[in-house]
């Protein structure tokens, strides 16, 4: 019988955020899956989870290269796919962790549909999202009454923005760090520079906030970061 296959969303940065279920389940699971960008690098969804684990030795680290490498990104997808699926094959029970929510931007996403498409049973369990995160730590909420809301995964090669910027009320950009100072120019044309704040690491000991985003031009932005625009007042 294979093992089943799920998704756990553990948060923005906060050990403490993160769900009764997923740690359950962490703790229930065979294998926990712990991707991270470069070998050795480490794993921030790990670092969130480590202190909920009784048993870390059944930590798999998975390498997932944020590159525009075709090969070496068909070439790591295919090893990651087949030791998780050999995992599952022999019967045992795979968590795959991931930082927010599994189902927003996530690299589980991609992971979990040729599983599901394999027949073997999957579960995800959400997480708080970073966006909602911060806007509880800026104290900023995202949307009262009838306004709207947009998400913008990346700023930098979104070709509507202007339209986003003009028609939503608020706008989340998320991991704004290519192109920072091109967004930071598109929100001062749309007049939104006043209401709008970065948070990076949102959660993590080392968080850092700036009401003052223009100051940061020509700066590097770190790549866990979001700016957060509202048209109406920001608190």
């Amino acid at each position: 019988m294979n093992g089943k296959f799920y998704g756990l969303g553990v948060g923005p940065g906060d050990p403490e955020l993160i769900t009764l279920k997923a740690v359950h389940i962490l703790n229930a699971a065979d294998i926990i899956i712990a991707p991270e960008t470069v070998k050795g690098k480490g794993s921030v969804a790990y670092d969130i989870i480590k202190g909920h684990v009784q048993d870390q030795s059944k930590v798999v680290f998975q390498v997932f290269p944020m590159t525009y490498d075709s090969k070496e990104l068909d070439d790591s997808w295919t090893r990651n796919m087949e030791e998780i699926l050999t995992f599952l094959y022999e019967g045992k029970n795979v968590a795959f962790i991931t930082l927010g929510d599994p189902m927003v931007y996530s690299t589980y996403i991609y992971v979990m549909r040729p599983i599901r498409d394999k027949g073997i049973a999957v579960e995800t369990v959400p997480g708080i999202t970073s966006f909602c995160a911060a806007a509880s730590r800026l104290g900023i909420p995202l949307s009262e009454g009838n306004e709207t809301i947009a998400i913008v995964p990346a700023a930098y090669q979104c070709e509507q923005i202007d339209d986003i910027l003009h028609l939503a009320d608020n706008v989340i950009l998320m991991k704004p760090s290519r192109g920072f100072d091109n967004t930071v120019k598109k929100l001062e044309e749309h007049d939104l520079l006043e209401n709008t704040v970065l948070i990076t690491k949102c959660g993590h000991e080392d968080e850092k906030i700036s009401y003052d985003v223009k100051t940061l031009v020509g700066e590097k932005i770190d790549y866990l970061s979001m700016l957060i625009a509202k048209k109406g007042r920001q608190k």
